[in-house]
């Protein structure tokens, strides 16, 4: 018996993770097949639809469905009711229950893979879209010192730093604010990266800083900025995509991997 599995996107020929979940079922001896699916652009629904009437046991969401798929699931955890989006869901009969991966995945790489305490530390995210959105609950429950969200609409971040401040300190502003005095971690969650770009910031925040992109596959601006800045380590986004990998196949199988071998095998 083959337990079905995929993922849901547009474009989605890029995407790592069956190669990612095929490994997780080898190592913990689950017999799964995991499928790339090419969801239309106007009709995700349907294709989820399908994909469950054939008897799929739970599915990933990535871009751009996120949103789409928190309104198809019929139950949410908390992730990602916080999140307002959701990029795992698990068939359970009739019930469809959406959960947020993603700050989970950035959590446990910087924690687990990385060593990175990040209790009482000072952590800067750039950028207030979806993505941030994603991550912080779970970075909230490490309790850091402080948490700042920059962009450059600064209404959006001074909003999204509204909207979870009963998690924990957060403060939000435009990019323009940050001050030339270095931060514990910078989270880069802007899409300037796809657009071969960096935000002009205060170069001094870098300076000794963890720099994390989310981004992962490419040596990006940001990180060439953050080399240039004097950050004490640099990573970029492989070890998020494994982690919140896991934490999807661990929501549908309750079985947990090991993702260590896994990053080390995608970066060969």
């Amino acid at each position: 018996m083959i337990d079905c599995y995929g993922v849901f996107g547009n474009p989605i020929k890029h995407s790592l993770s069956p190669i990612i979940h095929t490994q997780f079922a080898e190592q913990t001896g689950l017999n799964i097949q995991y499928d790339k699916i090419l969801a239309p652009i106007d009709d995700f629904v349907h294709s989820a639809k399908s994909f469950i009437d054939q008897g799929a046991k739970g599915f990933n969401i990535t871009v751009p469905f996120k949103i789409e798929a928190f309104n198809l699931a019929t139950k949410l955890s908390l992730n990602a009711k916080t999140a307002g989006a959701v990029n795992t869901i698990k068939v359970n009969g009739n019930e469809l229950i959406g959960e947020n991966t993603d700050g989970i995945g950035l959590v446990n790489d910087l924690t687990k893979n990385l060593s990175i305490n990040l209790n009482n530390k000072t952590i800067l995210i750039l950028g207030a879209g979806g993505a941030t959105r994603g991550i912080l609950l779970p970075l909230l429950k490490q309790i850091p010192k402080r948490l700042m969200i920059a962009n450059r609409t600064a209404s959006r971040a001074e909003q999204l730093a509204l909207d979870f401040s009963s998690h924990g300190k957060t403060c939000g502003f435009g990019l323009d604010k940050i001050k030339d005095t270095p931060v514990d971690v910078i989270i880069n969650a802007t899409s300037a990266s796809l657009d071969g770009k960096m935000p002009t910031i205060a170069n001094g925040v870098a300076n000794g800083a963890i720099c994390y992109d989310l981004m992962y596959g490419m040596q990006t601006p940001f990180m060439d900025w953050a080399k240039a800045n004097n950050a004490k380590m640099i990573v970029d986004g492989l070890g998020m995509l494994v982690e919140q990998a896991a934490a999807a196949f661990e929501f549908w199988t309750g079985k947990q991997p090991n993702t260590q071998e896994v990053i080390k095998n995608l970066r060969g």
